[in-house]
């Protein structure tokens, strides 16, 4: 049984919209999207490598795989580490309004995210790996579908845009499992799935 991993960029104020392109997502008027362009170095790329060297299948929300599905199948080098996975492994797009996707290998879901997505996971040799997909990111999210989330923060604060963590969130603790900082300045931080918060106190008992 594979395991279901998020990858997702965002700012230190949380901001997840269009981290790769000024056209990436412009709804509600964000016009700041490219925003992690600028720290897309040497290190930032090494992980990025690696994360795909472990990938057996991607499910995406339906406006990163439109974005996915405009660009990757264009670059046909077979030694491309991230081309060559999506390009040739299998890809679940979720969506109620994708007919006929026309990038080889593509599934869509359109019915019980909870049930297709478990049985996704049950039947995927390696992980399940979910990309941007703000929206969707966060569905798994509160169904607690997620494993392991490899959460990217750029050294940027834009004051706008859309929040992954955003207002009404489930409670949810994780369990810190690595990271580091590129040399360019984004850290790069591991987490796995470790439940419900526990809470406490530092205000020290009455009678101390």
């Amino acid at each position: 049984m594979g395991k279901l991993v998020l990858t997702t960029f965002i700012t230190l104020d949380g901001v997840y919209q269009a981290p790769g392109g000024p056209a990436e997502d412009t709804r509600d008027g964000f016009d700041q999207g490219g925003w992690s362009v600028p720290y897309g170095d040497g290190d930032f790329m090494r992980f990025m490598t690696g994360v795909f060297d472990r990938v057996g299948a991607f499910l995406l929300g339906r406006r990163t795989y439109d974005i996915f599905a405009s660009h990757w199948p264009k670059v046909t080098d077979p030694g491309d580490p991230i081309a060559s996975r999506l390009n040739d492994l299998p890809k679940y797009v979720v969506s109620t309004t994708l007919a006929d996707p026309r990038w080889a290998g593509t599934t869509v879901l359109g019915g019980d995210l909870a049930r297709e997505v478990t049985a996704l996971k049950e039947r995927t040799d390696g992980e399940l790996q979910v990309h941007g997909s703000g929206a969707l990111a966060q569905s798994l999210l509160a169904r607690d579908l997620v494993d392991t989330v490899h959460l990217l923060t750029f050294p940027v604060v834009l004051g706008a845009g859309r929040r992954l963590f955003r207002e009404g969130a489930v409670p949810t603790a994780f369990r810190h499992t690595g990271g580091h900082v590129t040399g360019a300045g984004v850290s790069v931080q591991s987490y796995d799935l470790a439940g419900r918060p526990e809470y406490g106190s530092y205000q020290l008992p009455e009678n101390s």
